[in-house]
């Protein structure tokens, strides 16, 4: 996005933490710096016990509390000071407080809601149970009473599916609430050393994200043992993600990849297990740029607008991923159809000049509804 709102002649500047104990500063900032002026900020979540503490005492999520960055906020509240913007953009719930400054300052605030916060905590609280779901479906409630709250405050939402702007208007009771689709870029094509397997499954997960973890847990417990069962020549492939216990059968894990090439290598199949999801997934959009055919969950191909056999194979269960990849394996010519029909997806509905035109029309509505309302008082 920062790159096609320089492409077509608009300034943008960015605040934003970086974790100096996992990044270099200067390197971020020197990257960035083709398509906006960069203000980053030395700054990394609240640990979990002082962002608990903030959080009994705001009476705000926790996932609200460990992001609200008090440096990140003076920072936007210096750039306020020193230039005249015509809004302040806050990408995701969690950079919303930060934005304070320019709720003070009587300056439009856009919200992108890159998921429904409150619906994945609550989903993943009923798959939790005890203890841990019952604090899960606290979190929810409160993440559902800010949602509702952020998204009547802020000048205009905008969600990435039709199905979370209904949502997100729903738990506001009414707001201004848009649909602008994730931008993803062409990128080169898969390349690289084959990995191992026939079919080659790629898993990409990560640590700390329960939705993650959840979908992970369920992929090797429940549905890699039957495809290995089904499939003798077949390899799981687990990036960035944690196992519990043993690995099943001919399970291999990774570190997060450096690059996602490292990941996407010909002929890797890239499944996507999640059961607890919101937003799009951007792993999916970036197999369809790279030209790596797609088996995902229903909830994990939401809101892309997946027909089953089209874009990708769509398996709700162990079984229907056994037969996925079975069909993979066998039927010729059926990846080529899904790689030539993602490479259609992604170009027609999630171009990123075409999503910049949109996000500029929208900017401009507000401008014009400013103008409007200022010239009424």
């Amino acid at each position: 996005m920062l790159a096609g709102l320089s492409a077509a002649g608009h300034r943008a500047f960015l605040v934003a933490p970086v974790d100096p104990s996992r990044f270099d500063l200067r390197a971020v900032g020197d990257a960035l710096s083709a398509w906006c002026e960069p203000r980053l900020v030395p700054a990394a979540p609240a640990p979990p016990f002082s962002a608990l503490l903030r959080a009994a005492r705001d009476r705000a999520p926790l996932s609200i509390a460990r992001h609200t960055l008090p440096a990140v906020r003076r920072e936007v509240e210096r750039c306020l000071g020193e230039k005249s913007f015509d809004l302040v953009h806050a990408e995701q719930l969690q950079a919303l407080p930060q934005a304070a400054p320019a709720f003070a300052r009587g300056l439009p605030v856009v919200l992108r809601a890159q998921n429904v916060e409150s619906d994945l905590w609550r989903e993943a609280a009923r798959r939790r149970g005890g203890v841990r779901g019952a604090l899960l479906k606290i979190e929810a409630r409160r993440l559902a009473r800010w949602e509702g709250a952020a998204v009547r405050r802020a000048a205009l939402t905008l969600a990435l599916t039709a199905e979370d702007a209904a949502r997100l208007r729903e738990l506001a009771g009414g707001g201004n609430v848009a649909v602008l689709r994730a931008p993803f870029p062409e990128l080169p094509a898969a390349a690289g050393e084959r990995l191992p397997g026939e079919p080659a499954v790629v898993v990409l997960g990560s640590q700390g994200w329960v939705p993650n973890e959840e979908g992970v847990a369920w992929f090797l417990g429940d549905v890699w043992p039957a495809v290995a069962a089904a499939l003798p020549s077949a390899v799981l492939h687990l990036f960035g993600a944690a196992a519990a216990g043993a690995l099943p059968p001919r399970a291999i894990l990774h570190p997060a990849p450096r690059e996602s090439t490292e990941a996407f290598r010909p002929g890797a199949v890239l499944a996507v297990p999640l059961r607890i999801a919101s937003g799009v997934r951007m792993k999916v959009l970036e197999a369809w740029a790279r030209g790596a055919p797609v088996v995902g969950t229903p909830a994990a191909l939401a809101g892309l607008e997946v027909i089953d056999g089209r874009e990708a194979l769509v398996a709700a269960d162990a079984a229907s991923f056994v037969r996925a990849f079975a069909r993979l394996h066998g039927e010729p010519g059926l990846a080529g159809h899904l790689i030539a029909e993602g490479h259609r997806a992604r170009r027609e509905r999630h171009d990123p000049s075409r999503i910049t035109a949109d996000l500029l029309a929208a900017y401009a509505a507000l401008s014009i509804r400013r103008r409007r309302d200022n010239a009424g008082r």
